[in-house]
């Protein structure tokens, strides 16, 4: 191992909560012998007690714990450890689950079985992400705007930006080289895992902007009493904790681009300072009598419908700064021809990462990976492929490296709705979900769900086999 890498490991501190004693002393020896610092907990109790005595780098949960579940310890991360980049450990039955989880703030999820290289690699990408953040953040912010001259480099390795190869794809490249140059506000829409902060990062690279900051805020990761200060900063004594100055997202984004990622999460009040800030073009830190101007082009994103957001609605004069132009991502299912082309390209960024020579997709496979509807977008691809490199034992992934969840999946191809008026076929459908439903809530222990369905084993056998459903 570089020294360089062993050193950033051992100043990283990593807290794993999970109530399997076992398990956590497992992943503490490995990711120890890492190089990492690590703290484990068992239950949410001793995770804030934790939290409370130490400062972590980076949080590694296990969705199920005795007392609390992930979804509940999301907020309290949120609260307790602001900015800090959490991994959640699921089944691939709670991929829907984990999706949810990102809304709240969540980096990433990783599924069991835990393979302990697909661990570090997961650890090692979020802890690069978090530094790759602060680094363009800390970017000397742009003293005047000068001219576009050029196209900026479209970024390399996982933070690049991938062009689809769809009819959508080109669409989203018209819109992107059409907006870039301009300073109009971008609201991008679509579901959690659909790319939005990678269309915001190409905005910006296409842009006069693209030499000054970019910085990117999760506005569904900021608890709502630090949310101000995160967005226009603080005077020393402006609150308890508050020893010192800081600045806010807008002054580190001056002269460049302030990306505002699940910005319906943000309180009133916030939506409130947001649009002055926006408006004006100055900000109030907290605690202060004076205003700074600020220079930023903000791109917003969400996966809500803001207007009917459940958090009480949002401000319409907001939404309106906010939709100069829209830019909407439809879901990974709506999008089949591009599937494959993803998928190559996560294998590749898999494969240098890991060290493995898997040089493609075999057929089953790829027909397999089309099928899927793929709840979690792009990010669940990526997880998917990044599993199937590192089981990889051939040189071509098949349908053995995939999830066996996978073949239980609804098809991705419009065949679970039955021709009108055609009632064996609705039956059938019936009868697959239904199926598919028991398997789902046994963790697909098939003896479990024959006895859920009141059949016998071998009657589900031949229904899975007669259903196309393998695994």
């Amino acid at each position: 191992m570089p020294k360089a890498a062993n050193d950033k490991r051992q100043q990283a501190h990593l807290l794993v909560v999970d109530d399997d004693a076992d398990l956590c002393q497992l992943i503490s020896g490995f990711l120890g012998r890492k190089g990492y610092r690590v703290t484990t907990a068992g239950r949410r109790s001793a995770a804030l007690e934790a939290l409370e005595r130490h400062t972590f780098d980076l949080v590694l949960c296990d969705h199920r714990l005795p007392d609390a579940d992930s979804l509940e310890m999301m907020d309290h991360f949120r609260n307790q450890a602001p900015g800090v980049p959490v991994i959640v450990i699921t089944g691939y039955s709670d991929v829907r689950v984990a999706v949810d989880l990102m809304r709240r703030g969540a980096l990433d999820y990783v599924v069991k079985p835990l393979y302990p290289d697909e661990l570090a690699m997961r650890i090692e990408e979020a802890l690069e992400e978090k530094q790759e953040r602060q680094a363009e953040a800390e970017k000397p912010a742009a003293k005047a705007r000068s001219p576009r001259t050029g196209k900026a480099p479209a970024g390399t390795g996982d933070r690049a930006f991938v062009h689809g190869t769809g009819a959508f794809a080109k669409q989203l490249a018209q819109h992107i080289d059409l907006v870039a140059p301009t300073d109009l506000g971008v609201l991008i829409t679509g579901a959690t895992g659909t790319g939005k902060e990678y269309v915001a990062r190409e905005i910006h690279r296409n842009s006069a902007r693209a030499e000054a900051p970019f910085v990117a805020v999760d506005c569904g990761a900021l608890p709502d009493d630090l949310a101000g200060s995160e967005l226009f900063g603080h005077v020393k004594g402006a609150f308890t904790g508050a020893l010192q100055d800081r600045e806010g997202c807008f002054q580190r984004a001056h002269g460049g681009t302030l990306f505002l990622d699940e910005v319906g999460n943000l309180s009133p009040e916030n939506q409130m300072r947001l649009l002055r800030a926006l408006q004006e073009r100055v900000v109030q830190r907290l605690g202060s009598g004076t205003t700074e101007a600020v220079d930023v082009r903000q791109i917003a994103a969400t996966n809500e419908e803001l207007h009917r957001s459940d958090r009480g609605g949002f401000r319409e004069d907001l939404f309106h700064r906010l939709n100069e132009f829209s830019i909407h991502l439809p879901p990974l299912r709506q999008r089949p021809e591009d599937i494959l082309h993803y998928a190559e390209h996560f294998l590749g960024l898999a494969r240098e990462r890991l060290g493995r020579q898997v040089d493609g997709i075999d057929t089953e496979a790829a027909a397999l990976l089309k099928r899927q509807p793929w709840p979690g977008n792009l990010r669940e691809l990526n997880n998917v492929i990044k599993r199937a490199v590192l089981v990889c034992t051939g040189d071509r992934i098949t349908v053995r490296d995939l999830p066996a969840e996978l073949a239980l999946a609804p098809a991705n191809n419009g065949t679970s709705k039955a021709p009108d008026g055609d009632l064996k076929e609705v039956a059938r459908q019936a009868e697959r979900e239904t199926i598919m439903d028991a398997l789902r809530q046994n963790a697909y222990n098939k003896t479990r769900t024959a006895a859920m369905l009141n059949i016998d084993r071998k009657t589900l056998y031949n229904k899975l086999k007669a259903f196309g459903i393998e695994g």
